[in-house]
């Protein structure tokens, strides 16, 4: 996603908008898995 960085003074400049990857280890058969994944999905694997 894209978008602007705006100042104080409302200058635009161009910016991107990226997913917060992490490394983690998720237990997946019951064996543990090392993945990078996205914040919310991690949030939303341990709501799970």
């Amino acid at each position: 996603m894209s978008g602007h960085n705006v100042s104080f003074s409302q200058r635009k400049t161009k910016r991107q908008f990226r997913p917060n990857i992490q490394r983690t280890t998720v237990t997946q058969d019951g064996r543990r898995v090392r993945l990078h994944i996205c914040t919310r999905c991690l949030k939303t694997t341990a709501k799970v």
